[in-house]
């Protein structure tokens, strides 16, 4: 079993960890928060004391960052996992951030004789826990394939898209469905709501037809219970989106649905719920709709 080093413990990256420990991976981690470390070793394994040194004790390294700095920082910074790096290892970044970022790292470690690949993650907390994260792959074949056995224990879909890079293309591209269809569900629920009809009952025949979706029956509860505890939270979808209206603009390619998406987050962010569910869009079409909470939301 080769050893793993992982860096970044956070909602995400904290039970995949886990999941690769109870598959009898040697794990090696690091993390800005040394608590979270400190709690992870307490289960097994060994804390580094930088990116560096995770690499240095590790044959594959696995990132889970927030966005493409943090990524770039722990990577090709001082101290960084490319200075610790040596000749045959794999690097797998299951990070969400722009494509353009992940063909520099490819580039940086390439020339080190290390091989990388792009896997960002769909699926949220709970199936980080769970196991069952949909995985989306950029990189060579040889590369893809040394890495899968990893993938397979943190995901149940695990989907070669192409070259380096490619991984987070189709990343930008779910979060470009997951936030449309969020509104969608918001806007609906909301108009069944200011109807005077029961949301719930609405949300369980809709199940039951052409809109059942993930989207309607995880995020659908949430709303009709107003829970917005963070699977996964409004501004790091937000991050996301900014990524896929980057690469749209460099593609030529328009996005307006989207872009309107994106404003609704930003003004919900501004509200204060940036550390809330992305599901709390919800709440930003009730207020307009002037909907109180629990109206008609369920029997």
């Amino acid at each position: 079993m080769e050893t793993i080093g992982f860096i970044g413990l956070g909602i995400m990256g904290g039970p995949m960890a886990d999941n690769l420990r109870e598959a009898d991976y040697e794990v090696v981690v690091y993390n800005r928060s040394e608590d979270k470390a400190d709690d992870f070793v307490e289960g097994g394994g060994e804390k580094a004391s930088s990116p560096r040194e995770a690499a240095e004790k590790s044959d594959v390294v696995i990132t889970m960052l927030p966005d493409s700095p943090q990524v770039e920082e722990i990577v090709l910074g001082e101290d960084g996992v490319a200075e610790g790096v040596s000749e045959g290892m794999l690097y797998i970044d299951m990070s969400s951030i722009a494509p353009a970022t992940s063909r520099k790292v490819h580039e940086v470690l390439e020339e080190k004789g290390a091989d990388a690949v792009d896997a960002p993650v769909s699926g949220g907390q709970p199936a980080a826990e769970s196991g069952e994260l949909a995985i989306m792959v950029g990189g060579s074949d040889d590369a893809v394939e040394r890495a899968r056995p990893i993938l397979e224990v943190m995901g149940k879909a695990v989907t070669h898209i192409g070259p380096p890079g490619a991984g987070q293309v189709a990343k930008a591209a779910n979060q470009v469905v997951v936030a449309l269809t969020i509104q969608a569900i918001s806007e609906a629920l909301t108009l069944a709501r200011k109807s005077g009809v029961d949301a719930a009952k609405v949300r369980e025949a809709l199940l039951g037809g052409l809109a059942q979706s993930k989207i309607l029956e995880m995020h659908g509860e949430r709303m009709l219970e107003h829970e917005f505890d963070p699977g996964f939270k409004l501004s790091l979808h937000r991050k996301d989106l900014a990524i896929a209206l980057q690469a749209a603009r460099e593609e030529g390619v328009p996005l307006l649905a989207t872009a309107q998406a994106a404003e609704v987050m930003n003004a919900l962010i501004a509200s204060g719920h940036g550390d809330d569910d992305h599901a709390v869009i919800a709440s930003f079409y009730e207020e307009l709709a002037g909907v109180s909470e629990g109206e008609s939301a369920k029997s």
